[in-house]
Parts: C-alpha cells; structure tokens; sequence
C-alpha cells in the first residue's frame, strides 16, 4: 500500500495545515517549502510509495507551478494547491494533467481535499464503465477518470458493457450517453435496472444539443445523475466522486445490518439470506452444521466477558480460515452454523471433526492469560429444499452430542458420533 504524501507547500503554515490533513487520512506527509526541497525529499523515498502529491501552483522558486509539473513528470497523481479562485489561475492548473485543485479559502475545501486523498486509496479496487460512441469525449472522460486511479472500462456499445458489468464485481459506476449503436442510452439505463437497483449501481446519462429534457428522460429511465455536454471539469469529478460515496455508503450500511458486530462473521440474518439467493435450489449432496462452545458460560464466570469474547472472536477466526467458502453465521451467543452446498455428507463429517479437534487444540489468548475450549457439533445432511429442516435436524444432533459427553460431532443420518 502506498503510505507517502509528498506536500510541496508555500510557507511553514499552509505545509503544516496540509500535513496535519495528510496524517488525518492515515497518510504520511513527505514536506517541502520550495520544488528544489521538494525535488530532494522526493529523491529520498522510494517512487512507489508515493499514493499522490499535493503541491502549490505558486512557491518561491516555482512561481508558475513549475513544481505541479515535476509531479506529474514523476508520474505522481497530483492535486494542486492555490490561493485564489481567479479563472486566469484556474485555467492555468486545469490544462495541467491534475487530479484536482483546491483553493484554499476555507474549511470545507480542506474537508473535500481529504476526502479526495481517501478516494486515490479507495478508486483502485472500484471499476467505472463509461459509455460513447464519441471518441473525443471517451477519451477526455476516461483520462479524468484514470488520473482519480478508478479502474476504467471502455465500451462502444450497450451490450459491451452488460458483458463487462457481469465480469467484473467491483463496478460501481456506470457513465453512458444516449447516442449507442444497438440502443438509446435511456433504454440502457432501464435495462440496467432490470439486473441493479439504485443502491448497487451508480448511472450518470450525459448528452449535448438534445434539448432540455434529456435530463429528465435519463432520470426517469433509472439513472442517478445527469451531465450536459461540455461539462465542468470539477462538477464532473464532484458527481462521479458523490455517486461512488453513496453507493459505498448504502454497502456500508447493508454490511453492518448483516454483520456480527463482535466477530465479523455474518449474522443469522444474512444466512438465511445467502443461502436463499446464492443456493435457491439446495443440493442433495450438501451438509449443514451447528456449532456451539461447551461450557462457555464457565468461561464468563471464571475470567469475565472480555474473556468470553476473545473466545468468541478467536473461534469465529478459525471458521473462517477453515472454511472459507461455505455460508457461514454466528447465530447468537456462543452458537455458529455452517452450510456446506456442494459437499458429500461423508466429506463434511470429516471436515467438521477436524475442525472440532483443531478448537481443542488451540490456545486462545485473553486479556489475562491464555485458555482452552471444546466445542459440539450437529449436523444434518438431509435431502430437502427447507434450510429450516437441515436447522432442526442438526439442532437435535447438538442438543444429543451435548448430553453425550461434549466435544464430539453427531450426525443426523447414522445418529453416531466421533468422539475426540
């Protein structure tokens, strides 16, 4: 990961305001008051591990910013810095290859630019589709879009990017304009919402010279946002920015209604919900299990819930390193549940004992010493189209493996255990 900010500012103040800035994004400023400065400590640091710089338009020895362009030459995603908002200034930094500029004038522009320094971090695992039969405007719209580091993909056609957008997950923003060859860009949006909704894809229409109402055909076809050409350089990067921020906020929200908020692990909510959608017919080769911790209310009693939470966030731990791709939940208190989908039920017996011998084994650290813990194991492997079926068959297992002795795996089928 790249951790390094080079800061090229004018005066000890601005460079430390800028500085404190950086270290709030969890970013290390690499400082300077002058390019030749700045041209040294750059030197000093190994190239890659620069995510971007924000240098001044104006600096004692770089009064025509001279030092955005050594950025840029050293191919540094670059942010300018300038004093004033007069358009001749403006100008002279925008026909710069920059990512950005911020006028210094007031606290919201500070807030913006760290924003933008998260963005730079956050835009190379997030994948923009833009659109156009337009050359010109393609290429324009795709060279902002690379200097924010978005990962890019570039279509002539609507069913282009439907292929695209089923390859590559982490899409999040879709940019098109209504002159396609195989359909209007009003009647791709709508296909679009066919396949996502709102929350899970971002859509920005923009056209030019089609009259006042394709903003709203756009809209009202599904689309988040609307662009007329020729468009601001700063609106379109503030949109593109807003449009990605809210779909990311929307999963944030999703991923914490759905998330064991002490283990991390998926809630049982979410279970029930990604076996419903990924799994809509079960398999009759399949397995499921029910965890649960033996005697882990003496594990509260004897060394405090802190204690009884590490046990809890170490067990989840290992779930997940054990099982990494089967539906897994904590369900409530110190029970979790596993679906293997496609496993012979022979398979995941053996599977799950392991896993019950590597618990046994472990020793997990607490605020004050270490322990270790057993655990029981139900499962079922009935041939069902009822996820609620597999529950209470595996339930009835653990519920027997617990007044058998503990530490053991019971299987729903032979009504045998494997003992430690």
């Amino acid at each position: 990961m790249q951790q390094h900010v080079l800061v090229i500012e004018n005066g000890d103040n601005n460079l430390e305001i800028i500085s404190r800035l950086v270290r709030r994004a969890g970013l290390t400023p690499v400082g300077a008051t002058s390019l030749t400065e700045g041209k040294a400590r750059f030197a000093q640091n190994t190239p890659e591990t620069f995510l971007c710089a924000i240098v001044a338009y104006t600096l004692p020895d770089a009064p025509k910013g001279e030092a955005i362009d050594f950025a840029i030459d050293a191919y540094i995603p670059t942010i300018a810095t300038t004093e004033s908002l007069d358009t001749l200034t403006r100008d002279k930094v925008l026909e710069r290859n920059v990512v950005d500029y911020i006028p210094k004038e007031n606290a919201q522009n500070y807030d913006y630019l760290i924003r933008l320094i998260s963005r730079l971090e956050k835009n190379k695992s997030t994948g923009v589709v833009v659109v156009s039969t337009n050359r010109v405007q393609r290429t324009r719209t795709l060279s902002l879009l690379e200097r924010h580091n978005f990962v890019v993909y570039e279509c002539l056609t609507a069913s282009e990017a439907m292929t695209t957008l089923s390859t590559h997950k982490h899409i999040r923003l879709v940019i098109t304009d209504n002159t396609l060859p195989d359909m209007s860009g009003t009647v791709f949006v709508a296909s679009l919402r066919k396949a996502f909704s709102k929350e899970q894809l971002a859509v920005m229409g923009i056209a030019g010279g089609q009259g006042m109402l394709m903003s709203a055909h756009f809209i009202k076809s599904g689309a988040n946002d609307f662009l007329r050409i020729p468009y601001c350089h700063e609106e379109f990067l503030c949109r593109v920015m807003q449009n990605v921020e809210y779909i990311e906020s929307v999963e944030a929200i999703r991923r914490a209604a759905n998330t064991d908020y002490l283990t991390g692990l998926p809630n049982r909510r979410h279970f029930f919900y990604t076996v419903t959608m990924q799994h809509q017919q079960l398999s009759d080769n399949h397995a499921l299990a029910l965890i649960d911790l033996d005697f882990f209310k003496a594990i509260n009693d004897t060394h405090g819930h802190d204690a009884g939470d590490a046990v809890l966030k170490a067990v989840a731990a290992l779930i997940e390193f054990y099982f990494p791709d089967e539906i897994i939940s904590r369900f409530g208190g110190e029970e979790f549940c596993i679906y293997l989908p496609n496993t012979p039920f022979e398979q995941a017996c053996e599977r799950l004992d392991d896993f019950r011998k590597v618990v046994e084994n472990e020793s997990i650290e607490l605020p004050k010493g270490t322990t270790h813990v057993t655990c029981s194991i139900g499962m079922s492997g009935a041939v069902t189209q009822r996820i609620d079926k597999l529950i209470s068959d595996a339930d009835k297992q653990l519920y027997a493996a617990k007044n058998s002795g503990r530490n053991k795996v019971m299987f729903a089928e032979a009504l045998h255990a494997t003992h430690q």
